[in-house]
């Protein structure tokens, strides 16, 4: 029975030696710190790797991250300048650096963070409208990061960012910010397509100014060779007439020809016949009637037969012409011969110098 009690008493005695060790070393992780309170007071800071404490005297506290921490705080309704609700979320980034004034100059720092970036957020978004703080995140952020950086100072905790994760808007303002934004994108759409087409006018009007010029051109280089064609042509005929020295009496007998020719256009109304017609045709018929100079290459000598003939074609001739002058007067029925001076007989030779007859057909 004395055995037993003493086996007892032996493993209470390692067992309380076993607890004593225990609680005498301490090891603390790396970016961890534990306070010590002896006697109910603070004594010292446990850094990272193995300490040494006296038992039953020194008092531990749970370990202090050293390491930077990310909080997340939940939507907190905000007042703007124009007087709208909007919901806002921020992430806290933070550090602590003193274990000693975390654990003692505030009684819960998360909390004590949580609150002072609630109405310093509130302050800072309170100055604003609802554009400016959509616009505007990172003025509040650094406000905030230097407001809770001074706060927290004494805390020691050092708050390296503030971020605006979300603003909340209320529904019927996000509809007309929706609205907004559509009219906006519709005007740039107007705009740029407003613009398109009138650069493409441009262009249009562009070419066709060039292909306008391009066909004056042509047109103009046309209209100077057709008159430097006419000019040859005119140039050569009056040559050929002036160097074959023509007799007048067959220049008078082409007139009479080309006289008929006047009267054969079907949208002619009005006919006008000069008042040397009958000295042409006394010209003609004194040229027929008359004998005619021989050329050189005329020489040979022709019967009278043959020269009487050719005289009686020759009247016959000047008679076709005047019928169909006369002919050319009256086709037109309902036409009437206005007369200025005198009015000789088309088929009668007038003297020369008696004026011009015309003669006007009216539809």
């Amino acid at each position: 029975m004395e055995v037993s009690a003493a086996l007892i008493a032996g493993l209470l005695i390692a067992l309380l030696a076993i607890f004593t060790v225990i609680r005498t070393v301490r090891i603390v992780p790396q970016a961890r710190a534990r306070n010590v309170e002896r006697l109910g007071r603070y004594h010292r800071t446990l850094r990272p790797g193995l300490n040494f404490v006296i038992p039953y005297i020194d008092h531990v506290h749970p370990k202090i991250d050293l390491r930077e921490q990310v909080v997340s705080f939940p939507p907190q309704p905000v007042i703007t300048e124009d007087n709208l609700v909007v919901e806002i979320d921020t992430v806290l980034y933070f550090q602590v650096t003193d274990p000693r004034a975390a654990a003692y100059e505030i009684a819960s720092y998360l909390q004590a963070v949580e609150q002072l970036t609630v109405t310093t957020l509130r302050n800072v978004v309170g100055s604003m409208d609802l554009e400016r703080t959509l616009t505007s995140r990172d003025t509040i952020n650094s406000q905030l990061r230097g407001v809770l950086d001074d706060a927290t100072g004494k805390w020691g905790l050092r708050v390296n960012r503030v971020e605006i994760k979300a603003i909340d808007p209320p529904r019927t303002i996000k509809d007309a910010m929706e609205k907004q934004m559509r009219a906006e994108r519709d005007k740039r759409a107007v705009i740029l397509g407003a613009e398109g087409q009138r650069q493409s006018q441009i262009l249009t009007a562009e070419g066709d100014k060039q292909a306008a010029v391009l066909r004056a051109e042509g047109s103009r280089s046309a209209e100077i060779l057709k008159a430097e064609g006419q000019s040859r042509a005119i140039d050569q005929i009056f040559q050929a007439v002036h160097r074959n020295d023509p007799d007048p009496k067959l220049l008078a007998y082409q007139y009479l020809s080309v006289l008929p020719q006047l009267a054969q256009g079907p949208g002619n109304t009005f006919w006008v016949i000069p008042g040397e017609l009958t000295s042409a045709l006394e010209d003609v018929s004194r040229a027929f009637t008359e004998s005619l100079p021989k050329s050189e290459s005329t020489r040979e000598t022709s019967s009278d037969a043959s020269e009487s003939r050719a005289v009686e074609d020759a009247a016959h001739a000047a008679e076709e012409a005047a019928e169909a002058v006369a002919d050319a007067a009256r086709t037109d029925a309902t036409g009437h011969i206005t007369a200025h001076g005198s009015q000789p007989d088309v088929t009668t030779p007038a003297p020369r110098g008696e004026g011009e007859l015309s003669t006007r057909l009216h539809s």
